[in-house]
């Protein structure tokens, strides 16, 4: 049986989908974007700035669901430019560290949503 997870912490979907659905043991979220929550806006700046608000958010839908981000057990990150990886690699290191580090997959895309730099996604062990 699923269960619908949303916060008010996150950016509310802007389609028909949750922020997260729980199934058994397992918590898949959709994939963040750098909105800011509490203006509705995308965060201004580079992907530094926008790294850390999806990672935010991420944390905002994790926690609603009595995880933390240390129980994350794969990710997928979406860049709109590669050559921005190393950049997004420094930020999502210092909220993942090395050690207990999810699996992940990075991927260039051709376009993500309202046109921002990065996207990520996670299944998180509950």
């Amino acid at each position: 049986m699923k269960q619908i997870i949303n916060t008010e912490n996150a950016p509310a979907p802007i389609g028909p989908y949750n922020q997260a659905v729980k199934s058994g043991s397992l918590l898949f979220t959709s994939g963040q974007i750098p909105i800011d929550p509490k203006i509705g806006k995308v965060v201004e700046g580079g992907i530094c700035e926008q790294a850390h608000q999806v990672l935010k958010n991420l944390q905002a839908v994790i926690e609603a669901a009595g995880a933390k981000l240390d129980d994350v057990i794969k990710t997928t990150v979406f860049l709109a430019d590669m050559a921005e990886f190393p950049k997004l690699n420094r930020i999502y290191g210092e909220y993942f560290g090395e050690e207990n580090a999810p699996a992940r997959s990075t991927v260039q895309v051709a376009a993500l949503p309202l046109g921002v730099r990065v996207e990520i996604e996670a299944v998180v062990q509950l």
